[in-house]
């Protein structure tokens, strides 16, 4: 595996449905061997999880990772808090715009680049339901464009 390959662990879908993703962040996570070992099998889920600052430093809360079946007396609790790793000026940044009304932090998907875990996070507004509407009708108007086109080329 090369040094700026990808693999995608787990993605979480229903930020982008709730939310307008503003600006992105690729974090480390500090974890534990068998946590890491866990997420390379794909034993991971970040769809109830969030994002917090406490003290100058980022945290994820709720993020699910299995227990390592051979992992027996080193497993940590699978939804335990976890630090992730960013450099303190986009700490910063984050945390003013937290500070600002609307704005959210919200893990985005979880990834492993090269031989190290990463998270991206995504700062977000919030949307309001007439929002959500209004991109469900814009797919539907996609999908039915794309479906007429196929049918189209078919004869």
């Amino acid at each position: 595996m090369s040094k700026n390959s990808m693999k995608l662990i787990a993605q979480n879908k229903k930020a982008y449905h709730d939310y307008f993703i503003e600006e992105k962040y690729e974090a480390g996570i500090v974890l534990v061997g068998t946590e890491v070992k866990s997420i390379r099998m794909g034993k991971c889920s970040v769809k109830e999880s969030f994002i917090t600052v406490r003290n100058g430093e980022i945290q994820i809360l709720n993020m699910h990772i299995s227990p390592y079946e051979k992992g027996n007396i080193f497993n940590k609790d699978p939804i335990r808090t976890r630090k992730l790793l960013l450099h303190k000026y986009e700490i910063n940044k984050i945390q003013g715009s937290i500070a600002q009304k609307g704005y959210t932090v919200v893990p985005l998907k979880i990834y492993l680049k090269g031989s190290l875990v990463k998270v991206q996070i995504g700062l977000a507004k919030g949307k309001k339901n007439y929002d959500k509407r209004q991109d469900i009708a814009k797919k539907d108007q996609r999908r039915a464009a794309e479906k007429e086109f196929k049918v189209k080329n078919l004869y």
